[in-house]
């Protein structure tokens, strides 16, 4: 599929205090780390709000990263697109404003272009820490690879060819 022109909006969410619930950010810190493709910008959206409306508005394909308490095995790795409200994992309520609702803003304000959401399942009854539980960092150092390819990809190809929707328990 190809996907809208404009640049490549990495947006890593969560809240780095609350441990495992941080691996958004965690991930999108790593990414910012590697040689990406010119058109791609990194952007820390911590614990969100409608303040990111516009830098999704501004981009020509989002990939998203966050935690979910979907059930699945910690450090489980879901990629899926999500477009309607039933095609968002449950994730962990200490955002702002929760991820299911930013994008359905966005969607409801006009937004059209691929969006790519990185869901690591985590235990949602975990210690405060400022660390990642052993399992979600090792999920979040295969999303970062999984990402990083995906991103030289687009970049190479122009188009955005879905892989593996279920990466596994971790």
């Amino acid at each position: 599929m190809r996907t809208s022109a404009g640049k490549t909006l990495v947006l890593g969410l969560g809240n780095i205090l609350m441990g495992d619930e941080g691996v958004g950010v965690h991930v999108l810190r790593e990414v910012e780390k590697r040689a990406l493709p010119e058109g791609v910008e990194c952007l820390d959206g911590g614990t969100g709000g409608l303040v990111l409306l516009e830098p999704l508005q501004n981009a020509g394909r989002i990939v998203m990263i966050d935690a979910a308490a979907d059930g699945n095995a910690v450090g489980t790795v879901t990629r899926i697109r999500p477009r309607f409200s039933k095609d968002y994992p449950p994730t962990i309520t200490s955002h702002d404003f929760g991820i299911k609702d930013l994008l359905d803003a966005f969607y409801i304000l006009g937004g059209d272009c691929d969006v790519v959401l990185y869901a690591i399942a985590i235990d949602p009854h975990q210690p405060i820490s400022l660390d990642l539980s052993p399992a979600v960092a090792k999920a979040a150092d295969e999303t970062v690879e999984r990402i990083v390819a995906e991103l030289e990809t687009f970049a190479r190809t122009g188009t955005f060819e879905p892989v593996d929707e279920a990466c596994g328990a971790r």
